[in-house]
Order: structure tokens, then C-alpha cells, then sequence
């Protein structure tokens, strides 16, 4: 495989990462803006608190999804890790996510309902950029096997001579 096919797979893995997380990731706005637009709508809560546990619903909803869909094929070995890693990094979305919300209600007074869901699916955008790239790069990790065969095929095609390379012997008798 030339280092351009192997470029081509790599984007192509990619891709349909990005395309579950994505999948995932928009059930989970589904679940973060249904849960926080009944909390705002049903009781007294302030708005960014309201938003936060939307958030934290949805982080619960996503986790079930990543672990057992987008990131089905990757290592399972430390679920505790994994876990603690995986709402480290979803507090900080969910910090980064409300902070956009905190800073558009109080920050500049814009909270009617259709601002205050505006700005909840912008701090969620910002923060599903740094979600993706932390998870995939920090909570759910490729099995090192798997890199392993995927490096030493990638050597293997590198030193495979073409034919133009390869000259005919004398046959054996």
C-alpha cells in the first residue's frame, strides 16, 4: 500500500469515527435540549443550572453510545480508567458548554427561551470539538496490537520491491 492508500485509510477510519460520534453526539443534543428545555419550562429552576443537568444527562446517554457503538473495537481493559477519564473530560465540556450559555444569560441578558436554546447548541458545538479529540486521544484508546499490525503492514508495503525492482534469476534445478 503506497503511503497515499495508507493516508486514504486512515481518513477513511476517521471518518466513520466521526460519523458515529456525530451520530451519537446528536441523539445526545436530542436528550441535552429535551431534558433542559422540561426542567426550564417545569419548575423554577435558573436556566445555565437547568442547562447543566440537561448536560449531565446527556453525558450519561452519550457514554452508553460511545462505549458501546462508536467505540466498540477499542480497549476494554481499564473500564475504571476509562471511565474517570471519560467525565473528567465531560465535565469539562459541559464547563466550557454552560460557560457559553452563563455568559449569554448573564453576560449580555439574552435568556428567552429561543436565545437561551441558541446558545445551548452553540456551547455544545464548541464543546463537542473538544470532546471528540479528547475521547478518541485520551479515553477510548486503539488497542496497541492493533497499531502494531497496522504499522508493520504499513513497513511490510514500503519494502515490498516493485516489479520494475525485482530481476529474474537462474531457475533452480
Amino acid at each position: 500500500m503506497s503511503e497515499r492508500g495508507a493516508l486514504r485509510a486512515r481518513l477513511d477510519l476517521l471518518a466513520r469515527e466521526a460519523a458515529k460520534f456525530g451520530a451519537v453526539g446528536a441523539l445526545g443534543l436530542v436528550v441535552n435540549i429535551v431534558v433542559s428545555n422540561l426542567i426550564w419550562r417545569t419548575t423554577d429552576i435558573p436556566v445555565v443550572r437547568a442547562g447543566l443537568m440537561g448536560t449531565v444527562v446527556a453525558i450519561l446517554f452519550n457514554y452508553v453510545g460511545f462505549r458501546y457503538w462508536t467505540y466498540r473495537d477499542r480497549d476494554k481493559t481499564g473500564r475504571t480508567r476509562e471511565l474517570m477519564l471519560f467525565l473528567l473530560f465531560s465535565a469539562i465540556g459541559a464547563v466550557i458548554e454552560t460557560g457559553v450559555l452563563y455568559v449569554a444569560t448573564y453576560g449580555f441578558g439574552w435568556n428567552s427561551p429561543v436565545q437561551s436554546n441558541v446558545f445551548k447548541i452553540l456551547g455544545i458545538g464548541i464543546a463537542t470539538l473538544f470532546r471528540f479529540w479528547s475521547y478518541r486521544t485520551w479515553v477510548f484508546r486503539a488497542l496497541p496490537a492493533k497499531e502494531a499490525v497496522l504499522d508493520a503492514e504499513r513497513f511490510l508495503e514500503q519494502r515490498r520491491p516493485s516489479a520494475d525492482e525485482v530481476t529474474p534469476g537462474p531457475v533452480p534445478r
